[in-house]
């Protein structure tokens, strides 16, 4: 969460400032503001709301200065204010800081600075850090050794960038357990929370790693290490992502944008080369147990996973949040750790990676981001290259990660044998027809959904069940709900319902079901006796299915046809627009919902 960019320039730089903005504020849109350095110092804008209107009402582009930092807030310490909004400035406005993360020790340096004199104008934990560069800086001392002093005084995650009117030619960034990356242009150097705060200028990037900072100038960068100050050499990495990816093309909200994408996306996840499918799946047979790590739309794809390894390879694999994997996975030498990420930066996954890889467990990942720091810790990486995913809500990213776990578990099948060669190549079969497939229910169901939106976005409460691979599925379409329209949402087994959530079920709930095709017939027909349980409720009844649903329901969404392998995909599809749709209906901000950001780089 939190976006920061950062440029060294040779003439004015805040309206790049603003572009680089803009494109990280998925990552947090609280609000907003910019530093520059200029002959008469360092310049502040800065104030609570999204970019556009922030940049509009204190005019950020027109700051004057060649050098200058900027910053996107999600707020965690202090509440959503102009005080609060950063770059933050020292007593002596001599320094300027922005950060991502956590300052774990805030509260006792804070103390330690105050007692010192320091008058803090806001409550956040990054104000300490500005405070801290002006109290250990000595007049005519070296600002990069103040700079990697104060440094080693913090605890906790963060990524920093500051500059100072001592250094006038010079930008300081600074990593631990929280992203940071620079761009290197022709005539631009960059700092970015991501790649996206530079893809338009440069296909260069050098990503910091934990525990290093980097001192930005006209004639380059250098990398060091914050403890030793010792020279490091990151290796630049080549950008494969089109700046077009991070543009709307046309579309309303880059969500429906992304929903769009996803046939080209599975086709992407269809290239991913065998070879690598086979690794992982060589690794997951020879290990005692697998258990797969996500949080949030990657846990449930995680679980859709669980279901696949149980269905078609006889893997009894366990499927973790995030959060939660510690107290549950005592990871051994002989556990395989499989994570997934969409940025390879969400810093829950990574503490469970790091604790399994601790425990001496092998390690794997699936993940979108090249470079990010999962594709460095782990044993084995498989980049689904889903390109850039701007909007906040996770569409295109999970339907990648879904194809490709169902590639590995046919993989497994495969190596396994014992009979299940057939399944698993019915399974792949499948998937080559799934973009077809997906593309004719973007073209014939769209339009049924908006309707459907626009008839039941009222309602304040909705439910979402399946049943075998169909239940993960309504777990992640019920988040979808949530997330960008504001309004309660349940997804559950829909075997679950008679347990205890019968008794909410009324002519004002909504109960989507996804029904199975026909030829799983048991599924199919115990899916059939729970909407009979609602409707014997007088609860409504929407209905998704590849097969006509005779009677029983009062909407249905008529999906193509698919195989059992791939249906619970076009399900998922239909409940992303159905969200949207939804959200439109309601005037919410698709594209960055409430209270939501891009990226939980935070615990």
């Amino acid at each position: 969460m939190c976006g920061i960019v950062g440029i060294v320039g040779t003439s004015e730089i805040a309206p790049l400032l603003v572009q680089g903005l803009a494109r990280l504020e998925y990552r947090g849109y609280d609000s907003c503001g910019v530093a520059t350095l200029n002959s008469h110092g360092i310049e502040v804008r800065k104030d609570i709301g999204p970019v556009e209107e922030v940049a509009c009402r204190q005019g950020l582009a027109l700051a004057h200065g060649g050098l200058g930092i900027a910053h996107t807030r999600w707020a965690t310490h202090g509440g959503v204010t102009q005080a609060n909004a950063h770059p933050h400035l020292s007593c002596d406005g001599r320094f300027a800081v922005v950060h991502n993360g956590i300052i774990s020790n805030y509260h006792a340096l804070r103390t330690e600075l105050q007692r010192r004199g320091h008058r803090f104008a806001s409550e956040t934990d990054t104000e300490v850090f500005a405070h801290l560069l002006e109290e250990i800086y000595q007049p005519g001392a070296s600002v990069e050794e103040t700079f990697a002093q104060a440094l080693r005084r913090l605890e906790g995650s963060f990524a920093v960038a500051m500059l100072s009117s001592y250094t006038p030619q010079q930008l300081f960034c600074a990593r631990e357990k929280s992203p940071l990356v620079l761009g290197v242009g022709s005539d631009l150097t960059w700092i970015g929370s991501d790649v996206n705060a530079f893809l338009p200028f440069t296909r260069k990037a050098v990503l910091l790693a934990d525990g290093e900072y980097a001192v930005l100038s006209h004639d380059g960068y250098c990398v060091r290490g914050i403890v030793d100050r010792s020279v490091h050499q990151p290796p630049m990495a080549h950008l494969s992502w089109a700046p077009q990816a991070a543009e709307k093309a046309g579309h309303r909200h880059f969500m429906h944008k992304e929903i769009w994408e996803q046939p080209d996306i599975i086709r992407r996840a269809l290239q991913v080369p065998p070879e690598e499918i086979t690794a992982l799946a060589q690794l997951m047979r020879e290990a005692q147990r697998t258990v797969l790590v996500g949080i949030g739309t990657t846990y449930y794809v995680a679980l859709f996973g669980q279901y696949l390894l149980a269905a078609l390879a006889g893997e009894c694999a366990m499927a973790l949040s995030s959060d939660e994997a510690g107290a549950l996975a005592a990871s051994r030498p002989n556990t395989l750790a499989l994570t997934i990420s969409q940025s390879g930066e969400t810093f829950d996954t990574l503490q469970a990676l790091r604790q399994a890889r601790a425990a001496g467990a092998r390690t794997a990942a699936i993940v979108n981001v090249p470079e990010s720091s999962m594709t460095r810790e782990v044993g084995l990486t498989i980049l689904q290259d889903s390109g850039p995913e701007i909007c906040v809500i996770s569409t295109k990213a999970a339907m990648g990660q879904m194809v490709l776990l169902l590639r590995l578990a046919a993989e497994l099948a495969r190596l396994r044998g014992r009979g299940r060669d057939a399944a698993a190549s019915q399974a792949l079969e499948a998937l080559d027809q799934l973009p077809d497939l997906i593309t004719l229910a973007l073209r014939t169901q769209e339009a049924h959904i908006r309707e459907l939106a626009l008839r039941y976005h009222h309602r304040q409460n909705w439910f979402f069940l399946g049943r075998g691979l169909y239940t993960p599925i309504a777990f992640e379409a019920a988040l979808k709900m949530k997330e960008v329209t504001y309004l309660h949402a349940e997804g559950m087994p829909a075997g679950f319902l008679k347990h205890g959530t019968l008794s909410l079920i009324d002519e004002e709930i909504p109960s989507v079901f996804l029904l199975p095709p026909q030829e799983e017939k048991e599924l199919f027909e115990l899916t059939l006796s729970s909407i009979a349980e609602v409707r014997a409720r007088r609860g409504k009844v929407i209905a998704f299915a590849c097969d006509a649903v005779q009677g029983g329901v009062d909407e249905d969404v008529r999906l193509p046809a698919a195989s059992p392998w791939t249906a619970p995909f076009l399900h998922l599809l239909a409940a992303q627009l159905l969200a949207y749709e939804t959200a439109v209906a309601l005037g919410r901000n698709v594209d960055r919902p409430r209270s939501l950001a891009k990226s939980v780089t935070v615990s």
